[in-house]
């Protein structure tokens, strides 16, 4: 039950998807209060690369009329979801956060925005990301504190969830622009096993570290808007064909055993601040006898340098055509990346993606006896300042692996920002490490509300 009073925008996905399969609350109202949201906190926040409301507003009314004349509806019938400017839309426009690909206007949906129709959504707007997905900020800023950097690459899409202006959002993860930017605005995160949602239609940096990820308020959100787009697509090679995952069904189960947690440092600890280190030593204390410390295989501290020279690599030559006609439109720091992809040995690219296997192979052992590994989600809270967008370093392991990784908003720093907890589960165990991820939730919660 909704309680009287409460504003559509507040819901969650799954609250508002319930209330308009039952009729209790209309797409029209809930895009509407939405994009009232918006008009109050947008221009501090700064999300959405692209937004009409009208065209919004279009889609509700036509999911409206859907459900009056007793059409069969989706599971996410009415809901409003942003999409980050990194995924076609045939109409909207799509720039990659680039000088270079203004005006941009594809004829086809991205594969996953397909999806998002399919399944009944309202495709609301573009939010905002960093030039071609990297490390160059654009204009948004931490909901929670605007002097603040709201992370990247897909900051918009965070950051607009975070202060209510949609229930969802859709990003993607070469490096840590899902897990990181959801970390520091205080949101539910989720990059899936690689290979989980096909990236047909999303701008291309690197095949083999490439990730579609998720945003939301709540993890039954997550688990929600997962279902809707998981699957094989011929389109994209590295998405295979297999039954549907009841990621919903699994993540609301309880665990047959109580779970156990490993602990993990990560060769990056020591670039930890001081918040992080004492709130995730508290964390510890506080699941005694449910989580252990971790050693890490000393093959994952190679991991930094080997995801570095496939990305730079693979991104020279996804992006050689802008190299060659506007590099000198293009941000220093990419230049740089690029210019040193674009150095990179045959031999040495191919040793680091040949790497990728033994070193998941490794990890095989640790999920034997742990249900997921436990880090931080990022150094700390988010930085102050708007010329970085963070560091990724405590993603790129799991990014390098393709492992499933989560980040939720169980802690703050000194400042009052959030620190996000990042749990990895093994490779293609997603709905498990959803199902983890809602346990320590409830635990941490219980415990508090004692």
């Amino acid at each position: 039950m909704i309680a009287p009073g409460t504003p559509p925008f507040s819901l969650s996905a799954a609250q508002a998807a319930r209330a308009i399969r039952d009729g209790l609350l209309s797409a029209q109202d809930l895009v509407g209060s939405c994009l009232e949201r918006i008009g109050e906190v947008d221009a501090q926040v700064q999300a959405w690369a692209f937004l009409d409301a009208e065209h919004a507003l279009a889609q509700a009314r036509e999911r409206d009329e859907a459900r009056r004349e007793g059409r069969a509806i989706g599971p996410l019938h009415g809901v409003p979801v942003a999409v980050k400017d990194l995924f076609d839309t045939a109409d909207m426009p799509t720039e990659d956060g680039s000088v270079l690909h203004a005006g941009r206007s594809p004829a086809h949906d991205a594969a996953a925005v397909r999806r998002l129709r399919e399944a009944g959504a309202v495709i609301m707007g573009k939010t905002v990301t960093t030039e071609f997905a990297m490390y160059t900020p654009g204009k948004t800023r931490n909901p929670h504190d605007p002097a603040h950097t709201p992370g990247g690459s897909s900051s918009g899409s965070a950051a607009a969830v975070a202060c209510g202006m949609v229930p969802l959002a859709l990003g993607s993860q070469t490096n840590g622009s899902v897990i990181r930017p959801a970390s520091f605005c205080g949101v539910v995160g989720f990059k899936p096993s690689h290979g989980l949602i096909s990236r047909h239609g999303m701008l291309t940096l690197s095949r083999t570290l490439d990730h579609v990820g998720v945003f939301g308020r709540e993890l039954e959100d997550v688990a929600l808007l997962m279902e809707c787009l998981a699957g094989g697509d011929e389109r994209d090679p590295d998405t295979r064909a297999r039954a549907r995952i009841p990621f919903c069904e699994v993540a609301a189960q309880q665990p047959p055993l109580p779970p156990l947690l490993a602990f993990a440092k990560t060769p990056a600890w020591e670039l930890s601040d001081e918040d992080t280190r004492e709130a995730f030593a508290e964390l510890c204390d506080h699941l005694a006898g449910s989580i252990a410390d971790l050693d890490l295989p000393a093959s994952s501290a190679q991991a930094i340098e080997l995801h570095r020279v496939v990305m730079e690599a693979e991104m020279a030559a996804n992006l050689s055509s802008e190299w060659e006609r506007g590099r000198e439109q293009l941000s220093e720091s990419l230049r740089t990346q690029l210019a040193r992809g674009r150095s990179v040995s045959a031999l040495d690219y191919q040793r680091a993606v040949a790497r990728i296997a033994p070193i998941n192979e490794g990890f095989d052992e640790i999920f034997e006896r742990c249900d997921a590994i436990v880090t931080p989600a990022a150094p700390g809270a988010a930085p102050r300042g708007l010329d970085s967008t963070g560091n990724p370093v405590f993603c790129t392991l799991w990014t390098y692996l393709g492992m499933p990784a989560i980040t939720l908003p169980l802690l703050r720093a000194a400042n009052g920002l959030p620190i996000g907890v990042q749990l990895i589960g093994q490779r293609h165990a997603d709905a498990r490490l959803l199902r983890t991820a809602r346990w320590l939730l409830e635990r941490v919660h219980a415990d508090q509300a004692q």
